[in-house]
């Protein structure tokens, strides 16, 4: 039969080309449905094979949090690897490896221990320029060891207690303390380390919306308690892995002249009162490690005063951090006699509301890091402040040092 849709005079060539086909058919060629089993057995055979002799992950292979889940023991999953950009909620692109790094061969014959590559899956997200894409978390049966990133904005539910005062943490049924709980992990590798802390977030709306954009998240910012929108900007900071600390208002030199404002801890305040004004400041929000001072150079002079203060902030498993303007040695011996882990600025970067002056003030810490291993700068909330440590921040990694959460250099 023509083919009536065909061009004209192509019936006859359609035709032969069909008879063609029908001659190269397998139906046609003796042997064939023989050879096609072969082919298929040989084929299935060395499926079988490959599986057998697949590639296994060690019994050492990072474990990969896999889910958000506000408890941080029942988000492990073993054995388990999952794109950060996988997990609901994970707008950060940080990947949170428990478990040990393997070991590397490092020259003369030791080993080095290798934080692990970023996959080329795992999306860098908002990430700070030179640092590691990789946060790991050493101890797998340890719970305190911080949160992973995907969960860091929510409150830990056994460590924080109901109060008139609002949420306040406490030690965990199981001796966790929320210093450690929402402490930012590091690389644990040691060498040179630095802490930056940036005062005042929540006074200004647009001055703490331009330091969460503008600082890597390896810098510790502290709250302000008479703040705004504090609930907001907490869980933000958190999400982007900052690790937090709240401003207590503190009696400075020259009260009240020089006023840190309400519910402010004063030298002749009855003792119950500056732990009423120190509860009320630890309830305004959740997930920091501990506490700095605000101004406060009289009352950390006064002994009496402070060792309550100091004490409540232990026993609720809080850090205290002097910003440099607070006390000095005197207080610390104080805290290490009340076992409350402390630690103290080695510089205030901002006293001078100058870039070069703040530079000049970061490179002393380098210089303090050389020799000491560690140095803790303290700063405000300000536009020039903010810019200076940014830049800075992702040039110091390159150069070496280690930017960490203030808790990891607490003793």
């Amino acid at each position: 039969m023509n083919d009536l849709n065909a061009p004209l005079g192509q019936t006859g060539r359609r035709a032969a080309t069909a008879r063609r086909r029908t001659a190269r058919s397998p139906k046609a060629r003796p042997g064939f449905p023989l050879v096609t089993a072969l082919v298929i057995t040989g084929v299935a055979g060395l499926n079988v094979f490959s599986f057998l002799q697949r590639d296994t992950l060690p019994d050492t292979a990072p474990i990969v949090i896999a889910a958000a889940a506000p408890d941080v023991a029942d988000s492990r999953t073993t054995g388990s690897v999952a794109s950060a950009d996988t997990v609901p909620g994970n707008d950060t692109g940080v990947e949170v490896v428990y478990g040990e790094p393997r070991e590397m061969p490092a020259s003369g014959g030791d080993t080095a221990t290798a934080i692990p590559e970023p996959r080329p899956d795992i999306p860098e997200g908002r990430l700070s320029e030179g640092g590691p894409k990789v946060i790991v978390i050493r101890d797998p049966g340890d719970a305190a060891v911080g949160q992973p990133v995907q969960v860091a904005h929510l409150p830990d539910d056994g460590a924080v207690e109901d109060s008139e005062w609002g949420a306040l943490p406490v030690r965990t049924s199981d001796g966790r303390r929320p210093m450690d709980i929402y402490a930012r992990p590091w690389s644990q590798a040691g060498g040179k380390r630095i802490a930056i802390v940036i005062g005042g977030l929540g006074l200004s709306q647009t001055g703490t919306l331009h330091a969460l954009e503008k600082l890597p998240p390896e810098i510790t910012l502290a709250f302000s308690p008479q703040g705004n929108s504090l609930g907001r900007w907490m869980r933000e900071a958190r999400r982007q892995g900052h690790e937090l600390l709240v401003q207590v208002p503190m009696e400075p030199f020259g009260y009240p002249d020089t006023d840190p404002g309400p519910h402010t801890l004063t030298v002749n305040a009855e003792r119950q009162d500056n732990l009423d004004n120190l509860r009320w400041a630890l309830g305004q929000i959740t997930n920091y490690t501990g506490i700095v001072n605000y101004l406060g150079g009289r009352l950390a002079t006064a002994d009496a005063a402070m060792t309550p203060v100091l004490r409540e902030v232990g026993e609720r498993g809080l850090l205290y951090f002097n910003d440099g303007t607070g006390g000095g040695e005197k207080l610390g011996m104080l805290a290490a006699a009340l076992d409350v882990p402390y630690v103290a600025a080695n510089a205030t970067l901002d006293a001078t509301r100058d870039p070069a002056a703040i530079k000049a003030k970061l490179a002393e810490l380098e210089k303090i890091a050389e020799v000491t291993g560690y140095a803790i700068g303290s700063g405000s909330a300000l536009e020039v402040t903010v810019d200076t440590v940014a830049s800075w921040a992702n040039a110091a990694k390159k150069r070496g040092f280690e930017i960490v959460g203030v808790s990891s250099l607490t003793r």
